[in-house]
């Protein structure tokens, strides 16, 4: 029989197979020394006498001894440089006054030392946010302790029982070493990525910031053009390639104006945009001369051919193929990257997944064994339904939390998409989302629906790969010179 102790402040606690085992919300103003939990054997039917001396039977109580060892909640107020730390223990007794550290290897070094002489068990909380945290995590997980990283939802959320509004770092430590003291069961411990999957996280949140300066660099590039040669992006429609360029940006960096075009014969122009393509090495096609050339002289431009407009259209060019390029080059060492992991052939076998949306599910999603069920790894995702319910009130359609990783909820959009798109009819899930749209739901409706069995399979078939290997090469984590330190 397994039985949770909660061991309060005394001589001891007397349990009862059938007695009274109290629960409790809130441990961090209680007198709660620690919480574990204890394998006991059943209790067997015993002889008692009360005061009378009539004879009684009943169950022999189990006696637990007093325990010694205490709860250190220690809190970390994560910011760029430094942290703030404050260490409590239950019934708000400080064990460390608010203190600083800083992101050094002497700082760190003495903060896992100076927590190393405090009696009991410790347990170190830290928000999640940003990368900030993973040194110090990183750091205090390698010298052995108990290291949980949260949401920041969740403290923020946490303990807003005051009507003053008090933020300050040490207000902040102190506040999440309450939150490790009233979840202190709940804690998970923090696990560092290795470096493969590290490294293919970082370059994945640099691929989509790149993508997204792209996107606002071609919207410039274009409305520049609207001005000087309007209309002329719908000429082209070359995809981007692998270098980066683009045939469209290329040819608005040439002929940057319509007079570039139409103050010149057709057949001049033709022999100039041929030899252009030549030297570019883009496919020359006559019929597409023509309709530059037909576009350019019906066109009404707004800025006269000028050194300035020469100048912004050309800037704006550069600057678009400098972003493509980088753009490209992140999505080339991804894949390289996600090659060297177990899973890549299982990944990229399934439909919709390709070099690119492949290697994004992989940095977003990582290990997909420390997801314990598939629901953890819809709500990582962000893409599941809000519960809402309240006496006779029950709505069926609820909204999606959004609380996860939108890096991932934009990727599997994508992914969802080309199923839209190709429309294969023997694949399970453009079947299920066939269904849905067949019922009549909305279009984010049936998309968020399919996202949602696209990764439910994308857990199942992880899962099963990894339980069919006997064994796995071992992935070094990643390197740090404070592990000797430490």
């Amino acid at each position: 029989m397994l039985l949770k102790l909660l061991e309060w402040e005394g001589n001891g606690l007397t349990l009862f197979s059938k007695g009274f085992v109290p629960v409790i919300k809130s441990v961090s103003h209680l007198p709660i020394r620690s919480v574990r939990f204890v394998q006991v054997e059943p209790l067997r039917s015993c002889h008692q006498t009360d005061r009378t001396g009539n004879r009684k039977d009943g169950l022999c109580p189990l006696q637990v001894q007093y325990r010694s060892d205490s709860m250190n909640a220690v809190g970390i107020d994560v910011s760029s440089r430094k942290s703030t730390v404050a260490v409590l223990r239950p019934l708000g007794e400080v064990v460390c006054l608010p203190f600083d550290v800083t992101h050094d290897i002497v700082g760190l070094a003495s903060l896992a030392e100076k927590l190393k002489t405090i009696d009991g068990e410790t347990r170190v909380v830290m928000e999640h946010t940003g990368r900030y945290y993973e040194a110090v995590a990183k750091a205090l997980h390698e010298a052995g302790f108990f290291v949980c990283a949260v949401n920041p939802l969740l403290i923020k959320e946490y303990g807003a029982n005051s009507l003053r509004r008090v933020k300050t770092d040490k207000a902040d430590a102190i506040k999440i070493a309450r939150y490790a003291l009233d979840n202190w069961a709940d804690l998970r411990d923090f696990t560092p990525m290795d470096a493969i999957r590290y490294d293919l996280k970082t370059l994945n949140r640099q691929f989509q910031l790149a993508s997204k300066q792209r996107t606002a660099s071609a919207n410039n590039l274009i409305a520049l053009l609207e001005q000087s040669f309007p209309g002329i992006r719908k000429c082209f429609d070359s995809p981007v390639r692998s270098d980066g360029t683009q045939k469209w940006v290329d040819f608005a960096h040439s002929f940057w104006h319509v007079d570039c075009v139409r103050k010149q014969p057709f057949a001049a122009f033709c022999e100039r945009y041929r030899k252009w393509c030549k030297r570019h090495a883009y496919l020359f096609k006559l019929s597409n001369a023509e309709e530059v050339y037909a576009l350019a002289k019906r066109a009404v431009v707004l800025t006269p051919k000028s050194k300035v407009v020469k100048v912004l259209v050309q800037e704006a060019a550069n600057q678009l193929i400098s972003i493509s390029r980088s753009v490209e080059v992140y999505r080339a060492e991804m894949d390289r990257l996600a090659a060297m992991l177990p899973e890549y052939p299982v990944v990229m076998a399934m439909y919709g997944v390709g070099k690119s949306y492949g290697p994004q599910l992989m940095a977003e999603i990582g290990d997909v064994r420390r997801f314990e069920r598939k629901q953890a790894l819809v709500a990582f995702a962000g893409i599941d339904p809000m519960p809402n319910q309240s006496g006779d009130k029950n709505v069926r359609s609820n909204k999606s939390s959004k609380r996860g990783s939108p890096y991932l909820r934009k990727t599997l959009f994508n992914v969802i998409r080309t199923y839209l798109q190709c429309a294969p009819q023997d694949e399970p899930v453009f079947q299920f989302l066939n269904r849905k749209r067949a019922e009549g739901k909305p279009f984010y409706v049936y998309m968020l629906a399919a996202a949602n069995k696209f990764l439910r399979r994308y857990y199942a078939k992880l899962r099963d790969f990894f339980a069919s290997l006997d064994t796995l090469q071992p992935v070094a984590p990643i390197p740090t010179i404070l592990k000797a330190t430490l």
